[in-house]
């Protein structure tokens, strides 16, 4: 049997912001931040849904962090093989591992 992937499964373990039939955000649950994931599993949207993802990200993000208080980060680290993205303000870092 095949691992199960994360982002396809979904669990609603932090705060959801949006979600849709394209993708979803809610707050990564090893970062704190918002992240948009698409709800098919691929690496590689075609650019006209990565696009919009990222207009769904930074809708999210600004109420959150302010207009330009934050950076996209597209780098799937964990989960190379599922187009996920997320918004980083500048203490994400500190909020993660210093508890503050």
């Amino acid at each position: 049997m095949g691992e199960v992937c994360e982002l396809c499964e979904a669990a609603r373990m932090t705060t959801w912001h949006y979600e849709d039939d394209r993708c979803w955000v809610a707050d990564c649950e090893v970062c704190d931040v918002p992240m948009v994931v698409w709800t098919h599993h691929g690496a590689e949207p075609p650019d006209v849904e990565v696009a919009y993802m990222l207009e769904r990200l930074d809708e999210v993000a600004t109420a959150r962090f302010g207009e330009g208080g934050y950076k996209v980060d597209r780098t799937m680290r964990q989960i190379p093989d599922h187009f996920h993205a997320h918004a980083r303000d500048p203490f994400w870092w500190f909020r993660r591992f210093d508890g503050g």
